[in-house]
C-alpha cells in the first residue's frame, strides 16, 4: 500500500498576522479598555478592604498610633517653642505632661463633680422618674401600670441574666485593651513629638527627588492640618461647655461640671456631637429639676449651636478642615460602623488629612522646591558617580 502524501498548505501572512492580533484587539477596543479599568478599580478595591479588616484586626495598635499623631500634630507648636531654650527631648517630655495633667485635671473636675453631688444627684433622678412615670400613666400616651411593670421586670431579668454576666467580662476585657492602648499611646506621642520630623524624613528617604520633595510638603501640609484641627475643635469645644455649662449652674441643675465636660468631649464630634451631648444635658435637667429648666437648656443649646456654626468654626478652624457637610457625615458614618466611638472622633480629622494631602501632592512645585530638587539630583548623580569609580 502506498502512503497519501500530505500536500503542504502555504499559510497566508495575512491570516497568521489577523490571528496574532486577534487578543490584541480584545483589549485595545473601548469594551476592552473598560474591561482593563474595571480590573484595576476591583484590584484597589480589594486591596482596600483587607487594609480596612488588617487595621480593624490591629485596632489596639492603629487607633494608638494615630491619636497619638492627632495629638503629636497638635503639640507640635508648643515643642517648637520650648526648643528655644532646650533640648528638643526636654521640649517633648514637658509638652508631653502637659497635656497629660490638662486631660487628668479634665477628667479629676468630673469625677470630684459627680463624688459631691452624687447622694442630691441620687435623690432628684429617683423623684424625677417618679414625676415621669406618673406622667405616662396619666397622660395621654396609652400605657398603663401593668405594662411599666413589665417593662422592669424585662429589665431586671435582662440584668440577671448570664447574658449580661457575659457582657460584664467583655467590659473588663476592654477596660484591659483601654489600658494598654494608652500606655502605647503615650510612648508612641512621644516619640512622634520628640523624632516626628526625623521619622518622617527617614520613610520619605527612598523617594526620587520631586516625589520627596512633594511628600515632604504633604507632610507638613498634614502636621498643620491635624494640628489646627485639634487646636480649633478645642477652642470651639470651650466656648460650648463654658455656655452650656454656665446655663446648667444658672438654673440649678445637678452635676453641671460634670455635664460641661461632656459637652466639650461632644463637641469633638462635628455636626452632631455638641447637639447630642446638649440633649443630654436637657435630659438630665429634665429629671433633676422640672421640665421649664430642661426647656431653658434646649434654647441654650440651639443658641450656642448657632454661635459656633456661623461664627466659632469659620474664624477660628479657619483652613484647617474645608470638607462639605456631605463629606463629613459620611465620615461620621463610616468612622462609627468601623470603629464605633473611637472612630466617629477619628473619621474626620483623618477625612481632612488626607484630603489635605491630595491637594498637596497636585500643586506645582514652588521655586524652592524646584532648587530643592535639583540638589538631590545633583547629590544622587554624585553618588552614582562614586560608586562607579568604586566598583572599577
Amino acid at each position: 500500500m502506498f502512503k497519501k502524501s500530505r500536500s503542504t498548505q502555504i499559510e497566508d501572512p495575512a491570516d497568521a498576522d489577523a490571528r496574532t492580533s486577534m487578543p490584541t484587539k480584545l483589549w485595545s477596543d473601548s469594551l476592552g479598555r473598560s474591561a482593563i479599568r474595571s480590573a484595576q478599580v476591583l484590584l484597589l478595591l480589594a486591596l482596600a478592604v483587607a487594609a480596612v479588616y488588617s487595621f480593624i484586626q490591629l485596632k489596639l495598635v492603629v487607633i494608638p498610633v494615630i491619636i497619638a499623631l492627632i495629638l503629636a500634630s497638635a503639640l507640635t507648636p508648643l515643642v517648637s517653642l520650648l526648643e528655644k531654650w532646650m533640648s528638643r527631648t526636654l521640649a517633648a517630655i514637658i509638652a508631653l505632661l502637659l497635656g497629660v495633667s490638662a486631660f487628668g485635671g479634665i477628667v479629676t473636675v468630673a469625677v470630684v463633680g459627680v463624688q459631691s453631688q452624687f447622694d442630691e444627684l441620687v435623690q432628684s433622678v429617683s423623684t424625677g422618674i417618679d414625676e415621669i412615670i406618673a406622667f405616662v400613666e396619666n397622660g395621654p400616651l396609652p400605657i398603663n401600670q401593668q405594662q411599666i411593670d413589665d417593662a422592669r421586670a424585662a429589665i431586671i431579668d435582662f440584668a440577671t441574666s448570664s447574658q449580661f454576666g457575659s457582657g460584664a467580662l467583655a467590659g473588663v476585657t476592654t477596660v484591659i485593651e483601654v489600658i494598654t492602648g494608652i500606655v502605647l499611646g503615650l510612648f508612641v506621642l512621644f516619640f512622634f513629638t520628640k523624632d516626628g520630623p526625623m521619622i518622617w524624613s527617614f520613610l520619605i528617604k527612598p523617594l526620587s527627588p520631586v516625589k520627596h520633595v512633594k511628600a515632604d510638603r504633604a507632610g507638613s501640609r498634614a502636621v498643620e492640618t491635624l494640628g489646627g484641627y485639634v487646636r480649633g475643635t478645642a477652642i470651639v469645644a470651650f466656648v460650648d461647655a463654658f455656655f452650656i455649662g454656665l446655663a446648667l449652674v444658672i438654673l440649678q441643675v445637678p452635676l453641671a461640671l460634670p455635664l460641661a465636660v461632656i459637652v466639650f468631649i461632644g463637641a469633638f464630634i462635628p455636626i452632631v456631637g455638641a447637639t447630642l451631648s446638649g440633649v443630654i444635658a436637657a435630659l438630665v435637667a429634665l429629671v433633676t429639676v422640672d421640665v421649664t429648666a430642661a426647656i431653658w437648656v434646649l434654647v441654650v443649646v440651639i443658641a450656642v449651636n448657632q454661635l459656633e456654626g456661623n461664627l466659632l468654626q469659620p474664624v477660628v478652624l479657619g483652613k484647617s478642615i474645608k470638607l462639605y457637610a456631605l463629606v463629613v457625615l459620611l465620615a461620621l458614618t463610616a468612622g462609627t460602623i468601623l470603629g464605633g466611638i473611637v472612630g466617629t472622633l477619628l473619621s474626620v480629622p483623618i477625612a481632612a488629612v488626607t484630603w489635605a494631602i491630595i491637594k498637596s501632592w497636585n500643586e506645582p512645585l514652588t521655586a524652592t522646591e524646584l532648587s530643592h530638587v535639583r540638589e538631590r539630583k545633583s547629590a544622587s548623580d554624585a553618588k552614582r558617580g562614586s560608586r562607579a569609580l568604586d566598583a572599577r
